[in-house]
């Protein structure tokens, strides 16, 4: 049955908030966390061992911080979900978070429901974001491209239609299932398209696909 489950580590430095998050885990049959730390630096190790569906880190934490941790999980090869869980919704703690390979920003002030529910849309590879995370990022993410239309005509058919996929807020898997591809085809296909895009993660790549969109309708 526990084969079933949706495996999640908790990376917090805060016991009583690991606990707690523990307990509300605990009461979904679906989901169970195989693994809590409380510093990036033991975490990091587990991380590729375990390969956990979901990794649930927190960005405020003593010695290695949770954007350091992050960085170092995606540089080992970690391709578990990570979902940044934080006080802090500055600009540039989000935009730096999203641009080093999170895939979610939550704020630690939700509704305990609204936690799982964002955790389970996590898992099954859709970008979760807090309300007001989305709006930060739309404005920093945003710039005005009028060279867009050239640049998507430098795009192969299969990468257009990857990015499309993309600014869904698809994950690589999604859309390997969606295509009929392997995941690794998806990657590079990801990889050349931001070069090519001059831009530096999916997120961007989505929100400039949506303004595109918006300026220009087919």
């Amino acid at each position: 049955m526990s084969e079933l489950n949706s495996s999640i580590m908790l990376v917090d430095d805060h016991p009583l908030l690991r606990k707690g998050l523990k307990q509300l885990i605990s009461l979904e049959d679906d989901l169970e966390v195989v693994a809590e730390f409380n510093n990036g630096k033991d975490a990091i190790p587990k991380a590729v061992e375990l390969d956990p569906d979901l990794i649930i880190l927190d960005l405020n934490m003593q010695g290695m911080d949770g954007l350091e941790t992050l960085k170092r999980m995606r540089d080992e090869g970690v391709t578990s979900r990570i979902v940044m869980l934080t006080v802090s919704d500055a600009d540039e703690d989000v935009v730096a978070a999203i641009t080093n390979g999170a895939d979610g920003y939550l704020l630690k002030d939700m509704e305990p429901e609204q936690l799982i529910e964002q955790i389970k849309r996590s898992i099954e590879g859709k970008m979760v974001l807090s309300e007001v995370i989305t709006e930060v990022l739309a404005t920093a993410l945003r710039r005005p491209s009028p060279q867009g239309a050239g640049k998507l005509d430098s795009l192969t058919n299969r990468e257009r239609e990857i990015l499309k996929h993309i600014a869904k807020g698809m994950s690589n898997k999604v859309i390997a299932r969606e295509l009929d591809i392997s995941d690794g085809t998806v990657k590079v296909h990801v990889k050349h398209l931001l070069k090519k895009l001059g831009l530096r993660s999916r997120v961007e790549a989505a929100v400039w696909m949506v303004n595109q969109q918006g300026g220009k309708h087919e």
